[in-house]
């Protein structure tokens, strides 16, 4: 089965931020600083009452911007994220059932994994970029190098624990295509309305430099 690659839209930054969006009116000015800093790949979890509705805000107002919601977890998810205006999806975690749904989402869905026999399922569905999480907590850069032998074709976009201190070391895997990380979008300053912070923090992720060659 070929499903909808999610290579073009992970050549366009190495970070993707993953935004958890407490209060709608700083939707879009928070995706404006990212897009800013030059990263357009913005993942809006699931997590908030409001999250739908700011992926819709999103979408309509701020150019450049690729939404993705993520924390998608159950098939309503899928239906309403898509409706919402999201580009692609993402999943913490995939039991069988959701990812034969997942395979038949008309957008790029990373699918989340954390062990190689849940790996090498979501390849035989024909997946061919996974999000690994929790990515440090499940063994992190080490793991990642353990399977890229027996696993060769998988590519990855670890998420969970990443940050300014280790992101460059996942980047340097060459089975790692992009990392996602909240880092760049600080609680902190997203409450107080700094999103200079966060382009500027953005702008920083975005020139990280990564193995993998698209």
């Amino acid at each position: 089965m070929s499903l909808p690659s999610p290579f073009p839209l992970l050549a366009r930054a190495p970070v993707i931020p993953v935004v958890v969006i407490e209060r709608l009116e700083h939707a879009v000015p928070l995706a404006r600083a990212l897009v800013e800093g030059g990263l357009p790949l913005i993942e809006v979890t699931l997590r908030t009452p409001v999250a739908l509705e700011a992926i819709r805000a999103i979408a309509a107002e701020v150019e450049g911007a690729i939404l993705g919601a993520g924390t998608v977890t159950e098939v309503a998810h899928v239906e309403a994220s898509l409706e919402a205006g999201a580009a692609y999806l993402v999943s913490p975690g995939t039991t069988h059932a959701f990812a034969e749904a997942l395979s038949e989402a008309p957008v790029p869905v990373l699918p989340g994994c954390a062990t190689v026999s849940e790996a090498m399922a979501l390849s035989a569905l024909g997946f061919q970029v996974l999000k690994f999480f929790p990515a440090e907590a499940a063994g992190g850069v080490p793991f990642l190098k353990s399977i890229a032998g027996p696993l060769p074709h998988l590519r990855f976009c670890p998420t969970g624990g990443i940050g300014p201190n280790n992101v460059e070391t996942y980047l340097a895997l060459p089975n790692v295509v992009a990392v996602g990380g909240s880092w760049v979008v600080p609680a902190d300053a997203i409450r107080a309305g700094d999103f200079g912070k966060v382009r500027d923090l953005a702008k920083a992720a975005s020139g990280l430099k990564r193995a993998v060659r698209f």
